[in-house]
C-alpha cells in the first residue's frame, strides 16, 4: 500500500498517533505532529462541545508558528476522529 499523495513529504514516518479517548488531546497532538507523525484525537474528547472550535484553533495555529519558527522540520498534519451516526 502506497503513501496517499496528500501525505507524501509531509511526515517523518509513515504512521498516525492513536486517537484515544480521554487521553488524547490538544498537547499530545501537537507533541506527534512536531515529531513528524499524524496526530489524532477523538472529536468527543473536546468538552463542552463548543471546546472543539478552541481544540482546532489551537493546534492550527501552533503547528503554523512552529514550522514557520522551523522551517526544515517536517511537521504532521493532524486528524480528527468524528463518530457519525446514521439518522434514525
Amino acid at each position: 500500500m502506497s503513501l496517499p499523495a496528500s501525505l507524501e513529504g509531509h511526515l517523518r514516518i509513515p504512521l498516525i498517533g492513536a486517537p484515544m479517548f480521554i487521553v488524547s488531546g490538544p498537547e499530545l497532538v501537537l507533541a506527534q505532529c512536531k515529531a513528524g507523525i499524524v496526530g489524532a484525537f477523538p472529536a468527543l474528547n473536546a468538552r463542552p462541545e463548543s471546546m472543539l472550535d478552541e481544540w482546532l484553533a489551537r493546534i492550527s495555529e501552533e503547528l503554523v508558528a512552529y514550522q514557520s519558527a522551523n522551517p526544515g522540520l517536517t511537521v504532521a498534519p493532524f486528524a480528527v476522529n468524528q463518530i457519525v451516526t446514521p439518522e434514525q
